[in-house]
């Protein structure tokens, strides 16, 4: 009998869905103070222009992200595969990504170098299940 209740790519999932379910809820519910200090944060970026634009796109990348995540590991525990949770890794991996280019266009390198564990966890996950 193979016991994968603690997994590590049940534990990785996990993971990502309370990343990216928390932080896309939180623009979700405080979606005029996140888009306030976005505004201000690219202020001085060539990205000044598209926060309005590019927030609801991050939020929604990063809720389908948490949402497939934490359907993934359901799936995998009711032994319907792997797919959505792969799913969910690597639309954590393409919104980390897009975050790190946001704040590399920012020139904000210490919350760019933050984002690097996160799309370790997410590539490593991608591998976990592939």
């Amino acid at each position: 009998m193979k016991i994968i209740f603690l997994s590590a790519p049940i534990l990785c999932l996990a993971f990502l869905a309370v990343l990216f379910l928390q932080s896309g809820l939180d623009k979700v519910f405080n979606y005029k103070g996140n888009k306030e200090w976005l505004i201000s944060h690219f202020s001085k970026s060539p990205l000044k222009g598209t926060v309005g634009l590019l927030l609801p796109v991050i939020t929604l990348l990063e809720l389908a992200a948490g949402v497939c995540s934490g359907i993934g590991i359901v799936f995998i525990l009711l032994g319907n595969g792997n797919d959505m949770g792969l799913i969910g890794a690597q639309l954590s991996a393409l919104s980390i990504l897009a975050l790190f280019f946001g704040q590399r266009v920012a020139q904000d390198y210490e919350g760019a170098s933050t984002l690097t564990t996160y799309f370790i966890i997410s590539i490593m996950t991608m591998y976990l299940l592939s």
